[in-house]
């Protein structure tokens, strides 16, 4: 598995002062969705102020560091990079501006018409301290003829175009906003009588013992100040859920769409059952993104679950290493095969998707080393052929194995003794939703806006 991850963003209001550390451990719930960087902001009504660093939140933050972030508002950020490099000026929450024109941002997505309103805002006398599309966001806010902050982000929503789901912070209010499309997921949750909470997936409201309310919808900026919370909506004709959240992004305990995230992977492996049967012993789920689908194969074709991959989980996601050799070295590190468990057993072996196709052979290498007679390859999403421009950094087209090898001929690449891919109308049904909820461009190359088809997330720091 070699998808970049989207961002995790996190808000909170509250009369509390303790917001600081309440924002550490949500991050730390949503550390899944990036973890190049992370970020706290936090206001006091009268200044905002910021402490943002490379590495995971646990790497970044201290008792000292969270102490200094007092106020009763706090906005936090987990990156993986789609638009500028993976440094320290990219790091966010971004706080630009000045005095009570001030406003802090944290981003999940990809901005596509960012260099257009890059170069219009530069022409127009504003500067940039950084690459990354959220930068851009702040300022064509801040540039805004309108009086109100509310007024202004509706403005700038306007002139946007690709995926974005904000938490911003201004020196007295907090602000959820999620782009017409709806490309990344955000939602709303409360905590006690007076803290309202904006979360990526509800599992980090679990964490800090807020109640899920609603998810914000597509296209909605919400409120939050002394007054409460309020919202807006912009119309949008469709809209464009990331289907990856569903495949792999999103935690299992998360909900979205009302629906928990375990449930339908566990769908999609009873799918993938149905479509692609097999004579076998044991199935084995690649952990920990694929195990609810291994347990959905498992449970509908009768075969039994077994443990034959134990994840380390202390190495972290393969793909954050920097080049394909580290990569290889952490698929090593990463998993251990017991060997008790395969030898001698026709395995079917589930997983949410091949992207490259680097990292499924050494699985497979592995699971033969270990004495698997057979491996059945099941993939829990269609054959990825199309980049994403939405704010996942999966690969280039020319790099997805899809898009220059036919099934077979993936099969025999991988090492497998079969091969099948979950159909599009079997992800489909497996969400409970239907197809025109979602983005499905990955898989069809129809996206749901004009993209630039090789759009480099460098073009900033390159051009």
């Amino acid at each position: 598995m070699n998808l970049h991850e989207a961002c995790g963003v996190f808000g909170i209001y509250s009369k509390s002062k303790d917001l600081a550390r309440l924002t550490y451990f949500a991050l730390f719930a949503l550390q899944h969705r990036g973890q190049e960087s992370a970020g706290i902001a936090t206001s006091d009504g009268k200044r905002v102020q910021v402490f943002a660093r490379m590495g995971l939140v646990s790497q970044v933050f201290d008792e000292e560091s969270l102490s200094n972030l007092t106020g009763h508002i706090a906005i936090g950020h987990n990156r993986y990079s789609t638009t500028g490099s993976s440094r320290i000026c990219n790091a966010q929450p971004l706080v630009v501006g000045n005095d009570e024109n001030t406003i802090a941002i944290a981003h999940n997505g990809n901005i596509t018409n960012t260099q257009p309103l890059m170069k219009e805002l530069c022409d127009n006398g504003y500067t940039f301290n950084t690459t990354t599309d959220a930068e851009v966001i702040t300022n064509l806010i801040l540039s805004s003829t309108e009086k109100d902050w509310g007024s202004r982000i509706r403005q700038s929503m306007r002139r946007l175009q690709g995926a974005y789901s904000l938490t911003l912070m201004t020196t007295d209010t907090l602000f959820g906003v999620r782009d017409p499309l709806g490309v990344r997921p955000l939602c709303l949750g409360k905590m006690g009588d007076d803290s309202w909470v904006l979360s990526s997936e509800s599992c980090a409201l679990d964490h800090i013992g807020a109640c899920f309310v609603r998810e914000i919808e597509p296209g909605e900026i919400v409120v939050i100040d002394a007054d409460g919370h309020r919202s807006y909506k912009e119309e949008s004709p469709k809209h464009a859920l990331c289907i990856f959240e569903y495949i792999y992004f999103a935690r299992p305990d998360s909900i979205i769409n009302n629906r928990l995230i375990y449930e339908t992977r566990s769908a999609m492996g009873a799918g993938l059952a149905e479509e692609y049967p097999v004579d076998a012993d044991l199935v084995v789920g690649v952990p920990d993104s694929a195990t609810p689908a291994a347990v959905g194969y498992a449970t509908r074709s009768g075969i039994p679950l077994g443990m034959g991959l134990v994840k380390n989980h202390y190495t972290g996601r393969t793909f954050i290493a920097p080049d394909q050799r580290l990569r290889d070295l952490g698929v090593k590190l990463k998993f251990n095969p017991m060997r008790q468990l395969l030898e001698g057993k026709r395995i079917v072996l589930v997983d949410d998707s091949i992207v490259r196709g680097t990292t499924t052979p050494q699985v497979i290498r592995l699971l033969r080393k270990s004495g698997a007679k057979e491996v059945h390859m099941r993939v829990c999403s269609p054959p990825l052929c199309f980049p994403c421009f939405m704010g996942v950094d999966m690969a280039t087209k020319r790099e997805l194995i899809a898009t220059h090898k036919n099934i077979a001929e993936i099969r025999d690449y991988i090492g497998a003794d079969s091969l099948g891919y979950l159909s599009l109308d079997g992800l489909v049904k497996a969400t409970g939703l239907p197809n025109n909820c979602f983005c499905l461009a990955c898989f069809t190359g129809d996206y749901p806006m004009p993209v630039q088809l090789e759009m480099d997330k460098l073009q900033h720091e390159n051009g």
